[in-house]
């Protein structure tokens, strides 16, 4: 047997050793601020269209949408993280994002300013959030990352979408 392919082989298995520590994240900005989720969640990314209001529901939850016939509710993370509001422009996007919560997994979708990147990085450069006060509450933020210089803040957003008035109620049976 060639010792060519026995390296090849070796070579692919480090590569795919190297994969699994790597997590890879989608990008955007909020108030000239970089957040990220996680990049497996994110179903599609979709431009701002108007969304139809829900009545008594918080203030952050602009409405609903249908999306290919599965209504999903959209959250501004702006609004809900209580930062300035500014108006929706050509950049604004709408993030669809897979939530979880206990078994159950749900479509919501996170108004943004505008996507920046996707990018990877090994789990062990993914450092705690210190606990200083913020304007996000430090439960949905799953960690930091440092990458060119500048820190993004990485939300948990199964955390986020299921806190106070979005949480799931599960009915006993």
């Amino acid at each position: 047997m060639s010792a060519v392919p026995e390296m090849a082989r070796h070579r692919d298995r480090e590569i795919d050793a190297m994969n699994a520590e790597l997590e890879q994240f989608l990008t955007f900005l909020l108030a000239d601020e970089e957040y990220a989720v996680d990049i497996l969640r994110v179903q599609e990314i979709r431009v701002w269209a108007p969304v139809t209001r829900i009545p008594n529901s918080p203030p952050y939850l602009k409405g609903v949408l249908n999306l290919r016939g599965t209504i999903i509710p959209v959250i501004d993370l702006r609004c809900r993280f209580a930062m300035a509001q500014r108006d929706y422009g050509p950049q604004t996007v709408v993030v669809v994002v897979k939530v979880m919560s206990d078994n159950l997994q749900r479509t919501m979708g996170i108004v943004v300013d505008s996507v920046e990147e996707t990018f990877a990085v090994a789990r062990e450069h993914i450092m705690a959030a210190p606990h200083v006060g913020s304007n996000i509450d430090a439960e949905f933020v799953r960690g930091l990352i440092s990458v060119d210089k500048k820190m993004i803040v990485l939300l948990d957003v199964d955390r986020l979408l299921n806190s106070d008035e979005l949480a799931i109620e599960h009915i006993a049976e």
